[in-house]
């Protein structure tokens, strides 16, 4: 089951939602206490339909192993009202998987047999400075980049790599957030990683797949935000060779913050720049565009992912509406 609080059609609900669209496991029910008596599908416009209720409580009537904390609220710590709910959920007998920044743990020190909680936001063990080996690598890494947050860089990351995986291609997915790691079952949380060990848990996961002929390194933040930190360690970690940039049509600002996004090619270019550093690293190819149409109609998200193109000369896909052949095309071919 998965908990959204009061946030399931909101921004702040991505981990949920990304759980529905991806997860392999079937869900018992979601919980929102503005949308109950709704069906997840009627709310969200994909994932599976699973009825809605408004507490734990409900929830457990429709079964359900584990509790998921489907918000991913600003700060990243569990509002107060939802402490209530999560130990309900323990006493019942559910283990907890915990996207949050907060660690929940140490709260619930004994549980019952195969009762776990999952605090997903943890640095691992035995990290290092990195030192650019992954450039060593015979494979093609793709990083996923983006123009702002909660764009769709794991979304289209994790679509190329099905994608990729669907021809035969030895690929891995490589998560650097707490969706892509609940979803996939490994990868890490650079958001929760010491800044001077950053670039080397990105390079420690990158060589721990060093057997995969295509990376797909997912994506955080972006260079423009003003609060992000992440792309400098995902680009020297993996010295990736080749980039996607992701984007949300219509945006010209970013969502939180009063930052004009540049032109596109423009950005393109930067991140580029970024990881050739003047040629002190290889520089890796823009194989395309992952362009976040949700706000539109399949109609105008075709006219504008044509005229994107023509400015870009870059292939421009929308990877939940129209796939991503093209991009893993180009890929493989380069």
């Amino acid at each position: 089951m998965i908990h959204f609080d009061d946030q399931m059609p909101l921004r702040n609900g991505k981990m949920g939602h990304g759980v529905l669209r991806f997860t392999t496991n079937p869900v018992a029910a979601c919980i929102d206490q503005h949308r109950q008596g709704e069906n997840s599908y009627d709310v969200l416009g994909f994932g599976p339909s699973c009825p809605v209720v408004g507490t734990v409580e409900q929830a457990l009537q429709y079964g359900g192993e584990v509790l998921v904390l489907g918000m991913a609220p600003s700060g990243g710590r569990l509002p107060k009202r939802m402490f209530d709910e999560v130990d309900y959920a323990v006493e019942s007998g559910l283990s907890v998987a915990n996207g949050l920044h907060q660690p929940l743990a140490d709260r619930y020190p004994k549980l019952k047999p195969d009762q776990w909680i999952w605090d997903i936001r943890a640095e691992p063990d035995g990290l290092g400075i990195a030192s650019a080996k992954a450039a060593s690598l015979p494979n093609r890494r793709l990083l996923m980049l983006g123009t702002d947050m909660a764009i769709g860089k794991m979304t289209a990351g994790i679509e190329i790599w099905k994608e990729a995986k669907r021809r035969a291609v030895k690929a891995e997915f490589l998560a650097t957030g707490q969706i892509g790691i609940f979803v996939s079952g490994r990868g890490i949380a650079l958001d929760a990683i010491r800044v001077d060990y950053a670039c080397g848990a990105v390079e420690q996961m990158v060589l721990g797949a060093a057997d995969a002929d295509l990376q797909v390194i997912e994506g955080q933040g972006s260079i423009l935000h003003p609060g992000s930190t992440s792309t400098l360690p995902l680009l020297r970690g993996s010295c990736p060779t080749h980039l996607v940039l992701c984007h949300r049509l219509g945006s010209n600002r970013l969502e939180d913050h009063d930052v004009l996004i540049p032109p596109l090619l423009d950005l393109a270019r930067l991140y580029e720049d970024i990881a050739y550093a003047c040629g002190a690293f290889d520089r890796p190819k823009t194989t395309g565009v992952a362009l976040n149409t949700s706000g539109v109609d399949q109609e105008t998200a075709e006219e504008a992912i044509q005229e994107l193109e023509a400015q870009l000369g870059l292939p421009v896909v929308d990877p939940l509406r129209f796939g991503t052949e093209r991009l893993v095309d180009l890929l493989l071919s380069c």
